[in-house]
C-alpha cells in the first residue's frame, strides 16, 4: 500500500465508524423515552445537580441525584464516561445541553466534570442524563493520519513493510543487563533485551497471563536508566493505570495525563492535575479563575448585549454610545449603558481566563519537562496538553486492542516504538461492518507481525495464571503448545479457596475438576434439553439469552458462596448482553460478584470463572461465537476452576468446539446437567 492509499483508506474508514457510533447513540436516543434508555442502562432520568465548584483542573463539578433520594439503577454509565445533561422540553441533542465527564460514581449519585460552568438548568430538577460518543477520539486519530505523511521517508517504507526495520548489534548481550526484576523469566528476558535493541520498533507477543504489562514496564525501566524519555500508552485508561501503578511502585517520576475523572482515586497523586496544584503558578491561575467567575455573576445583572438590543450595532459603536450619552435605533439610553458594562466585564473575564491559562501552561510545561515517563491511553497523546512534546520511545501495551489508527497517535510521538498485545484474542471493537471489512478492527501489531515474523517479536512463554489443566487447550489451539504454566499455579485448585468441611457441598460441580464443561443437551443425538435450556431473543433486541442457563449459573453461584467462595473471587461471563442482563436479574444482592461480557472481562482474571454460550438450536448455529478469539478469551480468564455451560449439539457444529469438549471428557470434567438432580 503507497502512503498516499494508507492515509485515504484509514480516514475513510475512521469517518465510517464515527458516524456509525453517533447514528447509534442518536438513533436510540430519539427511539426511545428517557425512561426505556434508563432501563437498558444508558441514561439516568428524574435527576436534580448540586454545584461542588471548581475540582481537579479547573473543572466545574456537579453532583447529581434522583429527585427521590433513592439509588440509581444498574447502569452502563461509568467513571469516565462522556455524557449528555438535558432539561424537560429538550431533545438531548438540542444545542446548549453540556455534555462532561462522570467523575465519581455512587449507588446514589453521580459527579460529572464540566470544562466550564454548566447552563442554570443544571441546577433544577427532572434533567435526563445520558452516555454519548466522545467525538474528539476520531479526530485524533484523522489527525494522526494526516501527521503520518510528514514523516521521513525511510520511516513510512519500514512501516508500510517496503524495508525491513533494523537492530543494534551492539546492545548489551542479556547477561549483562541489570534487570530491575529480577524475577523475569527467560522468555521475558529476551523480550526486554530485543525491545532496547530496536532501532525502529519491537512486538512482545503476550498470551493470557504471561506477565506482558511487567515485561513492558522493564522496558521502560530500562530505558529510562539509559537517559531516555518515554511515552506509555494504552487504549483504555485501566491499562495505563496499570502502568503508572507499578512504574510509580518503583520511584520513577511518572506523570499520568488525561482527564482526572478517568485516573483512579489511588493513583491521582501521579495525575497531571493533581501535580500542578503544587505549583505556584497554578495556585495563581485558580485565584484569577475565581475572580473571573464572581465577575461572570456579576454580568448577569445587566443587559446581554443580544440582537434584540444592540440591533446591528458593534461592540465598539455601544462602547462609543454610552461614552457620549447618546442613543440609536431606538434603544433606550439605559440599554446601551447596560449593555457598555457587560461588555466592559465581559473585557476583563477574557483578561482573567487567558492569564490564568498562560500560568498553568506555563506549570503544566514544567512538569512535563521533568518527567522521565508520561503515561497516557492512546487518544489523549494527541491532545492539545502534548501536542509539543516529542520522546526517544513510545511503549504500547494492549496494541491489540487499538485499530491501527488509534495506535498510530502514540507512534507519532517517538523515534521507536515498542508494542505489547495478543492478536489470538479479542480484536479492536469496530461497530461499522463496511469499516470492519476494510480492516479497521486488524491492529497495527497484527499487520507488522504479519510483515516481518518472528525477526520483530518474542513470545512470552510462562503463564503465571491458570491451573495446567485449564491452560491445556487454549495452550495447544492458540499458542502451538509453547506455553508452560508456572510451578506455584500448575496444580492450584478451588480446594485452597474454602475450609475443608465445605468441599463436600461443591459435588454437585466435580468439586476436585479445575475444568467442567456442564452439557444441557438431554442426551439425543440431534436435540435440544427441551427443559427451558433453549436460546431465544427478546422483542426488539439483536442479542440472546438462555433461561436455563441462567438458572443454572444462580444455581452454581449459590453453591460456590454457601461452600465459602468470596464472591468477589467469582466472575460469570457470557458472549451476549442480554444474558449478561438476565442473569443480573437473577443475582441482584450478590456484592462482589462480577457479570460481564466475554469483551468486557478481556484482561482480566479471577479464580472462579463461569461461562455460559448460550446458544442452543438444533440448526448448529453458534453466530459470533465463531470467532474463536472470542472464546480463547472466555477460556482464560480463570485460575482455579472454569465452568462451561453450553449445548453440545449445537456448539460442536464448530471443530474448535468439538475438539474443547472431548479434552474436558478425557480428564473427567464433562456433566450433563439432567445428571445433577438440580431443581430448576
Amino acid at each position: 500500500m503507497e502512503e498516499s492509499e494508507y492515509i485515504r483508506h484509514f480516514s475513510a474508514l475512521v469517518e465510517l465508524e464515527r458516524e456509525e457510533q453517533m447514528r447509534l447513540h442518536e438513533d436510540e436516543m430519539k427511539r426511545l423515552s428517557g425512561r426505556e434508555r434508563e432501563k437498558k442502562g444508558r441514561a439516568f432520568i428524574r435527576m436534580r445537580g448540586k454545584s461542588l465548584g471548581l475540582g481537579l483542573g479547573g473543572k466545574y463539578m456537579v453532583r447529581f441525584r434522583k429527585q427521590d433520594a433513592t439509588e440509581l439503577p444498574e447502569s452502563e454509565i461509568e467513571v469516565g464516561d462522556l455524557v449528555l445533561v438535558s432539561k424537560p422540553g429538550t431533545a438531548p441533542w438540542d444545542e446548549g445541553n453540556p455534555t462532561g465527564i462522570v467523575a465519581e460514581k455512587t449507588a446514589y449519585s453521580i459527579v460529572v466534570a464540566f470544562d466550564d460552568v454548566p447552563p442554570g438548568f443544571v441546577f433544577r430538577k427532572d434533567l435526563r442524563i445520558d452516555l454519548f460518543v466522545n467525538d474528539i477520539t476520531f479526530q485524533r486519530m484523522k489527525e494522526a493520519l494526516n501527521g503520518f505523511k510528514k514523516l521521513p521517508k525511510w520511516r513510512i517504507e519500514k512501516l508500510l513493510c517496503k524495508t525491513e526495520p533494523e537492530f543494534d548489534d551492539r546492545q548489551d548481550s542479556e547477561s549483562e543487563l541489570d534487570f530491575f526484576n529480577e524475577s523475569l523469566n527467560s522468555s521475558q528476558r529476551e523480550a526486554v533485551k530485543r525491545s532496547l535493541a530496536a532501532r525502529d520498533f519491537f512486538l512482545i507477543h503476550g498470551p493470557p497471563g504471561t506477565g506482558k504489562t511487567i515485561t513492558c514496564v522493564e522496558v521502560i525501566a530500562q530505558l529510562v536508566a539509559r537517559g531516555y524519555r518515554v511515552l506509555a500508552a494504552a487504549d483504555s485508561n485501566v491499562a495505563v493505570d496499570n502502568l503508572v501503578e507499578r512504574l510509580d511502585r518503583m520511584g520513577f517520576n511518572v506523570v499520568r495525563v488525561g482527564h482526572p475523572a478517568r485516573v483512579i482515586p489511588a493513583l491521582r497523586r501521579r495525575s497531571l492535575d493533581y501535580l500542578v496544584q503544587d505549583e505556584p503558578e497554578y495556585r495563581d491561575a485558580q485565584e484569577l479563575r475565581e475572580k473571573a467567575y464572581a465577575i461572570k455573576e456579576r454580568m448577569k445583572e445587566f443587559t446581554v448585549p443580544a440582537m434584540r438590543w444592540r440591533r446591528g450595532l458593534s461592540d465598539e459603536e455601544i462602547e462609543r454610545l454610552a461614552r457620549e450619552g447618546k442613543t440609536t435605533r431606538g434603544i433606550p439610553r439605559k440599554r446601551i449603558e447596560e449593555m457598555r458594562r457587560w461588555l466592559d466585564l465581559k473585557h476583563e473575564v477574557d483578561k482573567l481566563f487567558d492569564e490564568a491559562r498562560a500560568l498553568e501552561e506555563r506549570a503544566v510545561k514544567r512538569i512535563l519537562k521533568n518527567a522521565a515517563v508520561i503515561c497516557t491511553t492512546n487518544s489523549t497523546a494527541g491532545s492539545e496538553l502534548l501536542r509539543n512534546e516529542k520522546f526517544e520511545f513510545a511503549v504500547i501495551d494492549e496494541a491489540t486492542q487499538s485499530t491501527e489508527p488509534s495506535s498510530l497517535i502514540p507512534v507519532l510521538k517517538a523515534k521507536r516504538f515498542i508494542m505489547a498485545g495478543d492478536h489470538k484474542q479479542l480484536p479492536p471493537t469496530v461497530l461499522n461492518e463496511e469499516s470492519k471489512r476494510g480492516s479497521l478492527s486488524r491492529s497495527m501489531f497484527e499487520r507488522l507481525l504479519a510483515c516481518h515474523g518472528d525477526k520483530i517479536r518474542v513470545m512470552l512463554e510462562v503463564q503465571y495464571r491458570m491451573n495446567e489443566e485449564i491452560a491445556e487447550f487454549p495452550n495447544k489451539e492458540f499458542y502451538g503448545g509453547r506455553l508452560k504454566a508456572e510451578e506455584h499455579v500448575r496444580r492450584q485448585t478451588i480446594a485452597d479457596l474454602i475450609p475443608h468441611t465445605s468441599i463436600s457441598r461443591l459435588n454437585f460441580i466435580m468439586r476436585d475438576k479445575p475444568l467442567v464443561f456442564i452439557d444441557t443437551v438431554d442426551g439425543g443425538s440431534n436435540s435440544n434439553s427441551g427443559t427451558g435450556f433453549e436460546e431465544r431473543m427478546r422483542w426488539g433486541s439483536t442479542s440472546r439469552e438462555n433461561e436455563g442457563e441462567a438458572k443454572l449459573v444462580k444455581i452454581i453461584v449459590e453453591g460456590l458462596l454457601d461452600a465459602g467462595v468470596r464472591a468477589s473471587d467469582i466472575a460469570v461471563i457470557s458472549p451476549y448482553e442480554d444474558q449478561v442482563s438476565l442473569i443480573r436479574m437473577m443475582l441482584p444482592d450478590v456484592e462482589g460478584l462480577e457479570i460481564k461480557t466475554v469483551d468486557g472481562f478481556q484482561g482480566r482474571e479471577k479464580e472462579v470463572v463461569i461461562v455460559s454460550f448460550v446458544r442452543s438450536n438444533k440448526f448448529g448455529e453458534i453466530g459470533f461465537l465463531s470467532d474463536l478469539r472470542r472464546l480463547n478469551v472466555s477460556i482464560t480468564r480463570a485460575k482455579r476452576k472454569l465452568l462451561l455451560i453450553g449445548n453440545s449439539h449445537t456448539l460442536e457444529a464448530d471443530d474448535c468446539y468439538r475438539r474443547l469438549i472431548a479434552l474436558v471428557k478425557s480428564h473427567g470434567g464433562y456433566l450433563k446437567v439432567e445428571d445433577m438432580e438440580l431443581n430448576l
